[in-house]
Formats: C-alpha cells, structure tokens, sequence
C-alpha cells in the first residue's frame, strides 16, 4: 500500500502489527527516449505491486539521486554523494523512530549504490533493526530474465521501456545500438559522456514487445515480494 493513500492512524494501526516498510529510491536523469523519472518510476512500481498481498507500506520514491555523469542532458539532476548520504540516513532515522524495524530499500538507480553502504553502516548503529538494499533490475532472477530475453541490454534501453516509461508521441529507434565501451564511459566528463553517448542509450534494442516485458515485471516483482517475506534474521 502507498502511504500517499493512508492517514496517519492507519499507518499507527499497521505499525501495532507488523513493522515493515519499503523505501523506494529512483532519480531523475536522462534515459534516451523514455522518461527522465524512469528510475523513480519503475522503484516506487515494483515495491507497490511487491507490497500490496503482504499490506507492507510503501514510502514515496526519493525522486533524485547520484548521477553526475549526465549532467549534460537537461532535464537531470544530481545530489551530491554526502547530501544524499545524509537524506537517506536521516529517513532511515525517522522510520526507525516511529516504530520500523524491518526495511526493504528498493533502489532503481545504479548511482545510488552508495546507500547500499550507508545501510549497512546505519544497521550497525541501530540493533534490532534490518535493512534489504536491493537493486531491483540486476537482482538474479530478474537480471537471469533479462538474458532469457535478450543479452545486449543496459541503461535506457529495451529492458527499462515499460508502457509506463514510455512518453506519449515519442517513436522508439528500431535498431539495436552497438553496446558503449565502458571502460572508456568510466573515465569520460559529464560532456564528453553527452558526445559519447548520443541519445543517452548504452546499447541494445530499444523496444522489446510488451509480452517480454511483462514476463520480466512479473519476474522483478515475485523476487521483491520475496524479499519482504523474509527471513529477515
């Protein structure tokens, strides 16, 4: 369940019951053709189908996140890794005041990962509390999907267009894009990355029919849902 669709004395109710809650993370950067909230999107998407049988509350998608290499593109934004440090340690501080003992972090954002860190380091300063960072797209059963359907697949392309990332009135190349060369991508500055990369798509198909992605949002949520299950200890 969405809190944005609870009051507070639900979610003091719940918390009478069960201490778990899930914390979307997403960003706000260029993805080629799709929306620039793909990544917020598809975390907060993914944890709420994820939640809903089990009645775990999801918390709003923290809409930025660490992405300075696409600075370039308009339309991103970036936080700086100690100021978004800094957030997440204090949300995690807040849930765990009220009475959250149980979270699942689920991240949509590669850059992100730095939290993934955080998480262990804020679970060493609050006992009895328990932290799942879990990247939702690279996760094994997801990730062993999207090989299933298609092995060149990266940022922006044919595994993140869903039909809710897709913009209205904008066509898809229908080419696959050779993949980028990443040992060059890692050493490149937020311009040169912009020449480098085009439209922004690593490489790969940009459009897969919306049976294979069904199969894959199928696969990404199962192993979420699972996730909340347990065990958590």
């Amino acid at each position: 369940m969405r809190v944005s669709e609870r009051n507070w004395q639900q979610i003091e109710a719940y918390l009478a019951t069960d201490d778990r809650a899930v914390l979307p993370l997403g960003s706000t950067e260029q993805h080629a053709g799709l929306s620039l909230a793909v990544d917020s999107i598809l975390a907060e998407r993914v944890a709420v189908e994820a939640a809903e049988p089990l009645s775990v509350p999801v918390f709003p998608a923290v809409p930025y996140g660490l992405t300075p290499y696409f600075i370039d593109f308009p339309g991103t934004v970036t936080i700086r890794v100690q100021t978004y440090l800094a957030l997440i340690r204090d949300i995690l501080d807040g849930l765990a005041g009220q009475g959250f003992r149980r979270i699942l972090i689920v991240n949509g954002h590669g850059g992100n990962r730095p939290a993934g860190a955080l998480a262990q380091e804020w679970m060493a300063d609050h006992p009895g509390c328990a932290v799942k960072f879990h990247n939702w797209w690279s996760a094994p059963a997801t990730w062993a999907k999207v090989q299933e359907i298609d092995p060149v697949a990266s940022h922006a392309s044919w595994m993140e267009n869903f039909p809710w990332t897709r913009l209205a009135g904008v066509d898809q190349p229908t080419e696959q894009k050779p993949m980028v060369d990443f040992a060059k991508l890692d050493v490149l500055g937020p311009k040169a990355q912009r020449a480098y990369l085009g439209d922004g798509n690593f490489g790969g198909y940009y459009q897969r029919s919306d049976a294979d992605m069904l199969a894959l949002w199928q696969v990404a949520v199962a192993e979420t849902r699972a996730l909340l299950e347990g065990p958590w200890s």
